[in-house]
């Protein structure tokens, strides 16, 4: 049984609790402003204007704040649960894929909210709402996947999971009656769907093969949309897929001598090509969703133009020029990535200062990236919301 904020409580210990939160999260603001680089945090957070209350995540591996690492003997002993992972910010593994924040939780502090509680910790407040991502998730089911001999290496971990948590969790909370409960809350339905190609791509799929399952991952999606609207949701953040051609995991698996295959960032455009197209499925679904939902605010998250950026601004933000697309933690050829050799694992290095790399451990970011790519997210998202 999870424990939850509930109405037999006593209200003078629950508004207690409540400051202590507020607290905490005002120094983790404060701590956020003594880091290098642009402070990470508007001195006033942003999105604190729009009046979020709660916020609920749904995803993979960009957004877990720990569930993974819970859900089995295997996520408890894996690299995420121990340092180096969160060596930057937590001084600990809390099961996040990065070196210290990431992108929901600079959402959460600049909502003025606590950084968000994964679900499956039993000892956690969830008063300001949950995170049910998971790291290796995906947006379909592990049994859709097998039937395209597809297979997730970390479990099933899906879409349809989560939303069973959620369901679980509002039934506890609100009791199915949630639009009054919800009115104020923002739901983030991924980024996810993107685990899906990684696997496909190491284990043997075309690009064809993985372009003409672009339908029914985002197809997934948009159910999910619809589940949580029918929950009560009426501000939603449905985020795309980042620029997977530049990351160092799929530059080194794909890596090749002719210099016709990358773009003008030195990233493969085959990938970027299948990112986009995925994206651009996923933005036309968030359109036809609008017009079936008029009172419903939902807006793309448009992580790749986001990453893009990052790529064109990376001096002004003293990241290392020659590391550009090299992992933090890591070793193995030019891009500092070896599948077999993975981050956390016995012996693997650790670069000096991850302030400097935009990726953390091949496939995810470093803390520094996330929080500009969250800074320009919220910038993109604001006028939308119309707080």
């Amino acid at each position: 049984m999870l424990t939850y904020l509930n109405s037999t409580i006593d209200i003078e210990s629950w508004a207690m609790a409540l400051l202590i939160q507020v607290l905490i999260s005002f120094l983790v603001v404060q701590q956020c402003f003594q880091k290098s680089d642009a402070q990470l945090m508007l001195q006033i957070p942003a999105l604190s204007k729009c009046g979020f209350d709660k916020i609920y995540q749904l995803g993979d591996s960009l957004s877990d704040t720990g569930n993974f690492i819970r859900l089995s003997i295997w996520g408890s002993v894996s690299p995420f649960a121990k340092l180096p992972y969160g060596v930057n910010f937590f001084k600990k593994g809390t099961g996040r894929a990065s070196d210290g924040m990431i992108i929901i939780d600079f959402i959460a502090l600049e909502s003025g909210l606590p950084l968000l509680n994964p679900y499956m910790d039993q000892n956690a407040n969830f008063a300001h709402g949950a995170n049910f991502a998971v790291i290796g998730a995906t947006a379909l089911e592990a049994g859709v996947l097998a039937e395209k001999k597809i297979f997730n290496p970390l479990g099933n971990g899906s879409l349809d999971m989560q939303l069973g948590w959620m369901s679980s969790h509002f039934q506890y909370t609100c009791h199915n009656d949630c639009s009054e409960y919800l009115k104020s809350s923002l739901f983030l339905v991924g980024e996810i769907g993107g685990n899906e190609f990684f696997y496909g791509l190491t284990q043997g799929k075309t690009m064809e093969e993985l372009r003409n399952m672009v339908p029914e991952v985002v197809q997934n999606i948009v159910e999910a949309v619809n589940t949580v609207t029918g929950f009560g949701a009426i501000r939603i953040f449905i985020p795309g897929n980042f620029p997977i051609g530049c990351l160092p995991m799929t530059l080194t698996t794909f890596l090749t001598n002719n210099s016709m295959a990358y773009d003008e960032n030195y990233c493969l455009k085959d990938l970027n090509s299948l990112a986009i197209f995925y994206n651009e499925n996923q933005q036309q679904a968030i359109e036809d969703l609008k017009k079936k939902n008029p009172n419903v605010t939902l807006i793309y998250g448009d992580y790749y133009n986001a990453y893009q950026w990052l790529l064109q601004n990376t001096v002004n933000h003293g990241f290392d020029q020659n590391s550009l697309r090299k992992a933090c933690c890591g070793e193995g050829g030019y891009y500092n990535y070896d599948a077999k050799r993975h981050c956390g694992f016995p012996g693997v290095p650790v670069c000096a200062d991850p302030s400097t790399y935009i990726s953390w451990d091949g496939v995810h970011l470093t803390e520094k990236a996330y929080s500009l790519i969250a800074r320009w997210l919220i910038d993109d998202i604001l006028p939308q919301l119309e707080c």
